[in-house]
C-alpha cells in the first residue's frame, strides 16, 4: 500500500498551476515590488517561486502590510476570528483593489 504525501504543496494541482502562456519565471519588476506599511494586499501564490510563499490555505486572502522583515513582508489577516501574521515574499503579494 502506498502512503499519501503529507507535503506542504499536496493537493494543489489546480491552485498552483499556470496557463501555458504564463509559464516560467515572473517578470523582474514583480520581484522588486515595494509595499508601504498599512497598505492592503491580496495573497496570490506565484507557483514558479517557492521561496517566501505563504501556506496554501492563505491563497486568495486579503490582508494589511504590518511591516518588513528582511526581504519578506509581514501581512496581518483574519483567520477564523483570530488575527494572524504571515511572512510572504513580494512576488506572492498584489495590491488590493
Amino acid at each position: 500500500m502506498v502512503k499519501s504525501s503529507k507535503g506542504l504543496r499536496r493537493r494543489s494541482r489546480g491552485i498552483l498551476s499556470k496557463s501555458p502562456r504564463n509559464r516560467g519565471n515572473p517578470p523582474v519588476a514583480r520581484l522588486m515590488r515595494k509595499f508601504e506599511e498599512g497598505e492592503k494586499v491580496c495573497i496570490k501564490i506565484e507557483p514558479s517561486v517557492r521561496s517566501g510563499a505563504p501556506h496554501l490555505r492563505f491563497q486568495g486572502r486579503t490582508g494589511v502590510v504590518v511591516g518588513a522583515q528582511g526581504r519578506m513582508y509581514r501581512v496581518s489577516i483574519m483567520d477564523g476570528g483570530k488575527e494572524k501574521i504571515i511572512l510572504s515574499n513580494a512576488v506572492h503579494l498584489t495590491k488590493a483593489k
